[in-house]
């Protein structure tokens, strides 16, 4: 198993890269990935959002297009990939699969397991693949996903957090902004943000 990530765009977005004998997932390709993903992947299976923003989405349409894969979103964040609601010229792109909750998938003999954290979206998501877990905007190291965005909830976020501080695994966490981290690790500090928000 190989993890390839690169930030993409202004706001230096990771886009994660998980290869594997089978192929390769692709989670949150933002801003400028087009070519990168090109470049790193031979046997493509899968494109995975963990939420809706743009600068996660922004290259969905074409790489879904150019590499012939199914995307993956949760349910609740699709309007955002088809109607552009912050009116910012991103091509639009269809879920091929609405994820709802906690739902398990296997893509390519690999168990893809995502976990539903609202808060800073209504859909958003974290993504385990093979122990490893993608927490896009959710959860960063030492710091959480904005709540003051238009569909956002700070009261979400606080249930998400209680929910998240229940786990029980550690493994490594990869966030959508910044450098890793562990579950473990993040688990030490959320509970401030729960008195804050």
């Amino acid at each position: 198993m190989q993890l390839l990530c690169q930030p993409m765009g202004s706001y230096q977005t990771n886009c994660y890269i998980v290869a594997s004998p089978q192929g390769e997932l692709i989670i949150d390709p933002g801003m400028g990935a087009i070519s990168w993903v090109k470049e790193n992947v031979s046997n493509p299976l899968a494109i995975l959002n963990t939420h809706g923003h743009f600068d996660h989405v922004w290259s969905n349409h074409a790489l879904q297009t150019e590499l012939n894969v199914p995307l993956y979103c949760p349910k609740e964040d699709a309007f955002m990939l088809q109607d552009d609601p912050f009116g910012l010229g991103i091509t639009p792109s269809v879920p091929d699969v609405l994820v709802e909750g906690d739902a398990v998938f296997e893509i390519g003999g690999m168990k893809v397991q995502y976990w539903h954290f609202p808060g800073h979206t209504p859909g958003c998501s974290a993504i385990e693949v093979e122990g490893m877990l993608f927490t896009g905007d959710f959860v960063f190291a030492g710091s959480i996903g904005r709540v003051d965005f238009p569909f956002s909830s700070p009261e979400a976020m606080k249930k998400s957090i209680v929910k998240f501080l229940k786990f029980q695994t550690d493994m490594p966490l990869y966030p959508g902004h910044g450098e890793a981290s562990t579950v473990t690790r993040e688990q030490y500090t959320l509970p401030q943000w729960v008195m804050a928000l």
